[in-house]
């Protein structure tokens, strides 16, 4: 599995710049092979990691799942 590490608040700059979600960059660099994507923060310390998957249809079923949880996380700070 390739791995690709970003830096988390460069990327959300960068998608806040080009009026993308990371959802949108996900999409376009899956090509057939799973890739465990880690984010750091600005002292390249671990924040978390995602695994892209290899298709299409998955992604979107991870991005269903995560709107789910974030709006149930959301919910809970109310």
């Amino acid at each position: 599995m390739k791995k690709i590490t970003i830096k988390a608040n460069d990327f959300f700059e960068l998608l806040k710049m080009k009026g993308e979600s990371m959802w949108d960059i996900f999409a376009q660099i899956i090509d057939g092979e799973e890739k465990e994507i880690t984010f750091l923060d600005d002292k390249d310390e671990y924040i978390f990691h995602y695994v892209l998957p290899s298709t299409q249809e998955k992604l979107k079923e991870d991005k269903e799942l995560f709107a789910k949880e974030y709006a149930e996380k959301l919910s809970g700070l109310s």
